[in-house]
C-alpha cells in the first residue's frame, strides 16, 4: 500500500472537521483558564486523528462489504476495490488504529481523570456504530445531530478538560460556555451530513436508509441548512457578547459573504459532484477564520 493510497484509505482530506474543533479548544484553554498542557494535548491529538482514520478506513471497509453486483461501485469505485487492497489488511489495520488510539485515551484518562474516559468512550461509540451494525447512524434521523455534536462539540469539550481538569468544573456554565463557542464547528459538520444527504435523498430512500431530508422534504431541509449557517454566526457574536470569546473573533462576520454565496449555490442546485462541496467550503473557511480571529485575539 502506498502512502498515496493509505491517505485517500483514510480520508485524510477530510480532516478539517476533525482538526479545527481541536484548535478552538486550545484557543479557549488559554483564553479563559491561561493553561495549556502541551504534552496532554499533543497526545490527545495523535489519538484523535488515529481513530479518526480509523473511522474512515471503518466507513470505506463497510461500504465495500455492503456494496452491491447491481453497479461497479466495489470494484471501480470503492478505493479497497479499485487500488485491489487486502481486505485482511485493511481489517487489521483498522483494528490496530483503533485499538493503539484507545490505548493512548485510556492512559491519558488515567492520569487527568475518569470524566475523560465517559466522553472518549461516547465518541468512540458514536464513530464505530456511525457506519456499522443494522441501522448505522448515519442512516438515522439524527445522523446530523451525532456527527456535528461529536466532532463540533465533544472534541473541542476533551480539549479544554485536558487543558484546565485541575479546576475544571462540571457545570451548566461552563459546558453552555464551550457549548457556544464550539456551536460554529458543530453546526458546520452537520451541515456538511445534511448537504450530503439533500444530494443523496433519491438514492437513500431507494436504499431503505430514512435520514433527516427524508422527514423534512428538501426544500425545508434546506431552509434548515440555510438557518444553521446564520446560527453559527449568532453564536460568534453570542460569544464575544458574553466574553468567552475575544473581540477579534468578531471578524468572523468577514467570511459571511462567502458563505452565503455557497449557501445560495447548493440552494439553487442539488447535485453531489457540482454542489455538496459548498457545504465543505463552508465549514473550511467558516472554521478556519474562526480559529485565526480567535488565536489573534489572544496575541493583541
Amino acid at each position: 500500500m502506498t502512502l498515496s493510497v493509505f491517505l485517500e484509505l483514510v480520508e485524510f482530506k477530510a480532516k478539517t472537521a476533525s482538526i479545527l474543533p481541536f484548535f478552538i479548544g486550545i484557543c479557549y484553554s488559554w483564553y479563559n483558564y491561561q493553561s495549556i498542557h502541551l504534552g496532554y494535548v499533543l497526545l490527545y491529538f495523535a489519538a484523535m486523528l488515529i481513530f479518526n482514520m480509523a473511522v474512515d478506513i471503518l466507513d470505506n471497509y463497510n461500504d465495500y462489504h455492503h456494496a452491491t453486483e447491481v453497479h461497479d461501485y466495489k470494484e471501480k469505485t470503492n478505493i479497497i476495490g479499485r487500488e485491489q487492497l487486502s481486505v485482511k489488511l485493511v481489517f487489521w489495520l483498522m483494528v490496530s488504529m483503533i485499538t493503539l488510539s484507545a490505548l493512548m485515551g485510556i492512559g491519558l484518562a488515567i492520569v487527568v481523570g475518569w470524566p475523560l474516559f465517559w466522553m472518549g468512550l461516547y465518541c468512540y461509540l458514536v464513530g464505530i456504530f456511525y457506519s456499522s451494525g443494522p441501522r448505522p447512524l448515519s442512516s438515522l434521523p439524527l445522523g446530523e445531530f451525532f456527527s456535528g455534536f461529536t466532532m463540533g462539540f465533544m472534541i473541542s469539550l476533551i480539549c479544554v478538560y485536558l487543558n484546565a481538569y485541575q479546576v475544571f468544573e462540571w457545570n451548566v456554565a461552563t459546558i453552555g460556555s464551550i457549548f457556544l463557542v464550539s456551536l460554529p464547528n458543530t453546526l458546520w459538520i452537520a451541515n456538511l451530513m445534511l448537504a450530503n444527504n439533500i444530494c443523496d435523498l433519491d438514492e437513500d430512500e431507494k436504499n431503505n436508509r430514512y435520514t433527516l431530508v427524508h422527514y423534512l422534504g428538501k426544500p425545508q431541509a434546506l431552509r434548515l441548512f440555510a438557518v444553521m449557517n446564520i446560527l453559527a454566526f449568532v453564536a460568534i457574536l453570542a460569544a464575544v457578547v458574553l466574553d468567552i470569546a475575544p473581540w477579534s473573533v468578531v471578524l468572523t462576520f468577514l467570511a459571511a459573504p462567502f458563505v452565503w454565496q455557497q449557501t445560495k449555490r447548493l440552494m439553487e442546485k442539488q447535485v453531489k459532484r457540482e454542489t455538496f462541496i459548498c457545504a465543505v467550503r463552508i465549514l473550511a473557511v467558516g472554521a478556519f477564520v474562526q480559529v485565526i480571529t480567535f488565536a489573534l485575539g489572544l496575541i493583541l
